[in-house]
């Protein structure tokens, strides 16, 4: 069975999820084993750091145990529930104060490992782009890096760069159409 198919049939899934209700310690250690290798890997695009992505998996599976008693069949597969539980827990360890000071004074190409990007007409995956980031004024830069490069969501980014929404949501799209220009 592969974690990423989530071929459980709903029946066996069922009967797996009462087991970890009940605190089962085999199942957990199936658990462990079916799903800790892609939990792992999305942590990781989060972080982007094996060793914070390994203490997270730590967590992810901590809060796994003492919650399981929370997760709801009749709302979604077990696999999904595993995912957003191991999303969630990085994305607040990477809005955590230590993390962002541990960020701090750290040059931008250490955040050029992006996946995916949320805006439609800009991907950062180019090959070359914290060059041309780079290349722009500091204020369209910050603005970028924070969402693009850090992950943050706009409001999120305003409140850290202590700037208006609108403030910074100007400064990415002219700095969106600045790259354009160099690229």
């Amino acid at each position: 069975m592969s974690a990423e198919t989530n071929d459980f049939p709903k029946k066996d899934e069922l009967d797996f999820v009462r087991l970890l209700q009940s605190h089962d310690k085999v199942a957990f250690e199936k658990l462990y084993d079916k799903y800790s290798g892609v939990l792992y890997g999305i942590i990781l695009k989060i972080v982007k750091r094996e060793d914070f992505a390994e203490n997270i998996l730590q967590d992810t599976f901590i809060k796994i145990w003492k919650n399981i008693n929370s997760y709801n069949t009749e709302k979604g597969r077990l696999f999904t529930w595993l995912l957003n539980l191991a999303r969630n827990t990085a994305i607040d360890f990477t809005r955590s104060k230590m993390f962002k000071q541990m960020l701090a004074g750290q040059p931008m190409e250490n955040y050029t490992h992006i996946e995916k990007v949320h805006h439609d007409t800009f991907d950062v995956t180019y090959i070359g782009i914290k060059e041309k980031v780079q290349t722009l004024n500091f204020e369209y830069q910050e603005a970028i890096h924070v969402v693009y490069f850090l992950g943050f969501s706009h409001s999120e980014a305003a409140e850290e760069l202590k700037i208006p929404l609108g403030t910074l949501k100007s400064r990415i799209r002219i700095g969106i159409r600045e790259l354009k220009k160099v690229m």
